[in-house]
């Protein structure tokens, strides 16, 4: 059953990356998105170790990159109230 699922998600990533070359508008997408990504990651280390906000710690990886890259400065402030308030 592994090998079913793997052989899914393989070809499913082949095809995947086939319309994305294919297409030239994809290309402006891709690199926005890449271009969130890597910024919000370099805002969330920022934020963590810069040490703007004493005893704030919000952890990288891919739900609050995502997330930051979804929403931008309020879902830093989401995450922020997040880990004040619950955790």
């Amino acid at each position: 059953m592994k090998w079913l699922w793997l052989s899914v998600l393989i070809g499913s990533s082949v095809l995947l990356l086939g319309v994305i070359l294919r297409h030239k508008l994809s290309w402006g997408w891709v690199k926005g998105f890449a271009l969130h990504l890597v910024l919000a990651a370099g805002l969330l280390y920022v934020l963590n170790y810069a040490g703007i906000m004493p005893g704030l710690f919000i952890p990288i990886n891919p739900v609050t990159v995502g997330t930051i890259v979804v929403l931008g400065l309020p879902g830093v402030a989401l995450l922020a109230g997040l880990q004040w308030f619950v955790v």
